[in-house]
């Protein structure tokens, strides 16, 4: 298809990715149920490298598209942060359920919990320890990638890939606390009520976190390879936009979930 055209609009060329990438999401999760009844998880690990070169390829393109093809105009770069936006409110409205379980269940507690909350039988997690550190984590890289924005608007080479360094590392460190947490916790997800909101809405807080690490580490390779300009920045706004979404939904969770609900 041709580039050369009287309109601003990005008109995609066809591509093998969409495809290829569902189906090796398929192959994960039926290898993901595989291994749950078989405890053989050769072919989830199949599914789960084939869609990692899959997503490389596939963000490999696009990242050609908005800066060497030069396709990504104004237009269209509005199109996406409308589309960011809407993203970003669906994600709310997905945690959204998980709290308005949590507190219906915890406001009036029936009298199969033992007519309290947290239920019988079930001794949380002491706020001011592991989950305290992990805010303390989050807030810190709330500002370090505010700190990426700004040096990249300013046009500070160094300093951005210093923060967005930085922020990267403290996402890391705030997986392995709570993979450490989870390790020592001494209720599972099948204890009650209290098991189930608490470990869906953590652990889907979590996968956004490995999510997040994951854009802000590609925005990281991406500007050591010169693709973002002060004002050409649109894939580094959304990953800040996404992370800064992360950082306020734990402060909710930690608020309700770690010390209100202790």
């Amino acid at each position: 298809m041709s580039n050369y055209n009287n309109h601003p609009y990005h008109l995609v060329d066809y591509s093998p990715w969409p495809l290829t990438g569902a189906l090796s999401v398929m192959m994960m999760v039926f290898g993901m149920v595989k291994g749950f009844n078989q405890l053989n998880y050769n072919l989830y690990f199949l599914g789960l490298l084939i869609t990692l070169m899959i997503m490389y390829q596939w963000w490999r393109d696009i990242s050609r598209e908005s800066t060497l093809q030069g396709l990504h105009t104004i237009s269209v770069t509005n199109g996406m942060r409308w589309g960011m936006i809407l993203f970003i409110i669906s994600e709310i409205f997905f945690f959204l359920s998980f709290f308005w379980a949590y507190f219906h269940k915890s406001l009036s507690p029936i009298i199969e919990l033992g007519a309290s909350w947290p239920p019988l039988g079930i001794y949380p997690f002491n706020p001011f320890k592991i989950p305290l550190l992990n805010t303390a984590i989050l807030l810190s890289s709330g500002i370090t990638v505010t700190w990426a924005h700004h040096s990249l608007i300013n046009k500070n080479y160094s300093q951005t890939i210093q923060s967005l360094l930085f922020t990267v590392i403290l996402g890391i460190y705030f997986s392995i606390l709570q993979w450490y947490e989870y390790l020592e916790a001494s209720f599972s997800i099948s204890d009650s009520i209290f098991g189930s909101t608490f470990y869906m809405s953590t652990g889907f807080h979590g996968l956004h976190v490995l999510i997040g690490t994951t854009f802000l580490l590609i925005c990281l390779l991406r500007h050591m390879n010169y693709y973002f300009s002060s004002n050409h920045h649109f894939g580094f706004e959304a990953a800040a936009w996404y992370w800064h979404f992360v950082d306020i939904v734990w402060l909710f969770l930690y608020i309700s979930i770690y010390w209100w609900g202790n």
